[in-house]
């Protein structure tokens, strides 16, 4: 059997509390379907600076770069608000993705049919609703330099944040959203600024060649990200793959979250580039939602992302699509069961914590 190595970083908040939804559903798989999983445990965010003084150890960056996959819950908090920028929580997670080399992530904006009534938006705008949003990680402005704060004396500061792309930095991403939009509905549609922001006339230019030389049967649109936004709350069916960079990813990500009712409800998956001889790929899953350090040990947490940005480790690095769709069908019945954590509770529904919702997924997963 090939190697099946997890990391499982849970991390600060209710990150804890949803790992032991998919600690307990891994154990069950290797029980019953023999799969094989391995999983060793490190810290990252808060914790890890409690422990070490550093958002990640060197140790378990180390575990991080050997496993085939890395499972992360959520880091932050505000008992972390004053510690020094360079080891905050979040400066974990930024080096997982750096040092990996994560380049892609991927977010689905997917809405369960039983969820619809959930959204802020009407039933009919996001019922069925089943779109990717594929961000650049690894470059941008969060990266770019120069980055900082000068004195320019006279009580006046200036700060500087250098949005920078590169063509070898498009051209990938945008392959992966082309190969994505081909096992999907074949769309993707860019966005940028290019009307005012050289980068994104560079990023329109590269990822117009890419797509004509190498994935011309996939459908190519152009949108400005800032009518993207407006149009992803307008009519969302109309997109399929939304290929965009780092800045922009990060908000339309968030927009398309709310589509679907609950931040609590999404997953993510951060793809490195294939290695030329394993074909393997780094990556790292996690749930879209932050730490909710307000609900955090109650118990409450809704785990049904964690567990989801499983379904997508299944699917993305182990090449398990079978399992990867079942488990997503698990999810989709339990809540078609009516079965509701309070972030997603609903009149005439059964109001339930987090071990019940993952053992109730299981369940469903082992009778399907």
């Amino acid at each position: 059997m090939a190697s099946r190595k997890l990391l499982l970083l849970p991390g600060d908040g209710i990150g804890p509390e949803a790992m032991t939804e998919v600690k307990k559903l891994i154990a069950a798989m290797n029980a019953d379907l023999n799969t094989g999983f391995e999983t060793e445990e490190g810290l990252v965010g808060g914790c890890a600076y409690d422990a070490h003084g550093q958002s990640i150890s060197e140790e378990d960056m180390a575990k991080a770069m050997a496993a085939d996959a890395v499972l992360f819950g959520a880091v932050g908090g505000p008992k972390w608000d004053s510690v020094p920028y360079e080891v905050r929580p979040e400066a974990g997670l930024l080096r997982l993705r750096k040092d990996m080399e994560l380049f892609a992530n991927l977010r689905p904006a997917i809405c369960y049919p039983a969820l619809a009534a959930s959204s802020s938006l009407k039933p009919d705008v996001v019922e069925g609703l089943d779109i990717l949003i594929l961000r650049e990680l690894t470059g941008g402005v969060y990266f770019g330099e120069p980055k900082e704060i000068i004195d320019l004396g006279n009580g006046q500061k200036r700060g500087i944040d250098t949005q920078v792309y590169d063509t070898f930095e498009i051209e990938r991403i945008a392959g992966v959203a082309f190969e994505l939009a081909r096992t999907r509905g074949n769309k993707v549609c860019s966005m940028e600024k290019h009307n005012v922001m050289k980068s994104g006339v560079l990023w329109k230019e590269v990822v117009a060649e890419t797509h004509k030389e190498k994935f011309s049967d996939v459908e190519l649109t152009h949108m400005l990200a800032d009518a993207g936004g407006m149009q992803l709350v307008r009519w969302p069916k109309q997109f399929d793959v939304i290929l965009t960079d780092n800045l922009f990813g990060d908000m339309l990500s968030d927009v398309a979250a709310m589509l679907t009712g609950s931040l609590g409800m999404l997953p993510s998956a951060s793809l490195g580039a294939p290695d030329p001889l394993t074909g393997k790929r780094k990556a790292l899953y996690e749930p879209v939602h932050g730490s909710a350090p307000d609900i955090a040990g109650q118990g409450v947490a809704n785990p049904i992302a964690m567990i989801a940005s499983f379904a997508m480790c299944l699917r993305y690095s182990f090449n398990m699509i079978a399992e990867a769709d079942r488990l997503e069908k698990a999810i989709s019945e339990v809540l078609n069961d009516g079965l509701r954590t309070p972030d997603i509770m609903s009149d005439g529904m059964t109001k339930i914590g987090t071990a019940q919702m993952g053992d109730a997924i299981i369940a469903k997963f082992r009778a399907l």
